[in-house]
């Protein structure tokens, strides 16, 4: 047996490939600032953006002609307070950016459901004192994926980490006439150190503290299978793994076990770390993404929100 004959030339590597990066199975992250009149570039994430609603759609329109399918969405609003009130108002930014993206576009829009960018303490939650009030956080979450899917939004993904959360939004949206609404559930969101230049994109980073009571600790295999088991008995649609690289075998697991969509979240020190090698020339920025991209389908994601979507889709388009 000579299994080089499989590998003999580029177009029969292609062909027999078990791993595509394929356009419809990437999310691209957005960042929708209601502070600033024109883009500004993320300091730690090179050629990432934070977008000004003004001039949102003809970015988005530019993203959809070079193949990007569906986008999720966060917002950086212009007033934070200790309840995070502006994320559920019917014009909040992410709100008339999703009504926008709707009304201009076909992308499919899933917006991140979360408080961390609407409170001023920059925790996920409603507190109580120092700590994260689990079940009044619970309120608030439904409030916004009511918001969200009244903008029309496909889907929305909560990412609290709050126990219970799937299910409490999930009869928020069936009650209230929305159960075609889909939750896309940050079901294993683990307390990761690979989170730090987003917080900085999103002005999310807690004044004190920090989210281990309620982010995972990145040593549990077996706590992850059990969230994720919850988020599917309380009628998450997809379930997602974040991080995507450090977590390949959680996407794995999950995937041999569960039969639902599985989303992985390639994060943003993921992808600061590859383009800071690239940058430097420790790396082929190409290969490395194709390599990086390519073992996380591998290990079983079905979808993958990447910072590289635009990058990736440019090149296949060039």
């Amino acid at each position: 047996m000579r299994l080089r004959r499989l590998r003999k030339s580029p177009r029969i590597r292609e062909v027999f490939s078990d791993t595509e990066i394929r356009a419809n199975k990437l999310i691209m992250p957005l960042f929708v600032d209601e502070n600033i009149s024109r883009p500004e570039e993320i300091k730690n994430m090179p050629d990432v953006f934070r977008l000004p609603l003004g001039g949102l759609v003809d970015k988005v329109k530019e993203y959809e002609d070079i193949g990007v399918k569906s986008v999720l969405l966060f917002g950086v609003p212009n007033h934070k307070d200790a309840t995070g009130s502006t994320s559920y108002e019917k014009n909040g930014i992410v709100q008339r950016a999703v009504r926008e993206i709707k009304r201009e576009t076909d992308l499919a829009v899933f917006t991140d459901l979360c408080l961390c960018e609407y409170t001023d303490h920059g925790h996920c939650g409603i507190l109580n004192g120092r700590n994260v009030d689990n079940d009044s956080t619970l309120e608030t979450y439904a409030k916004i994926a009511k918001s969200y899917a009244e903008a029309g939004v496909d889907g929305v993904a909560p990412s609290g980490m709050m126990d219970g959360q799937v299910g409490r939004i999930r009869k928020e949206l069936d009650s209230t006439g929305f159960e075609e609404t889909l939750i896309l559930a940050y079901s294993a969101k683990f307390s990761s150190s690979m989170y730090a230049p987003f917080r900085e994109a999103v002005f999310s980073t807690p004044s004190f503290g920090d989210r281990r009571t309620y982010q995972m600790p990145y040593s549990n295999t077996r706590e992850a299978i059990r969230e994720i088991e919850l988020d599917v008995e309380e009628g998450a649609d997809v379930v997602m793994v974040k991080p995507a690289l450090f977590y390949l075998d959680i996407i794995k697991e999950a995937r041999n076990r569960f039969l639902l969509p599985i989303a992985a979240y390639n994060v943003s020190a993921e992808y600061s770390l590859i383009k800071s090698a690239a940058e430097k020339g420790i790396i082929d920025l190409d290969s490395v993404v194709d390599e990086s991209l390519s073992s996380i389908f591998r290990a079983g994601a079905d979808i993958v929100i990447s910072y590289f979507t635009e990058y990736i889709l440019k090149r296949t388009k060039n």
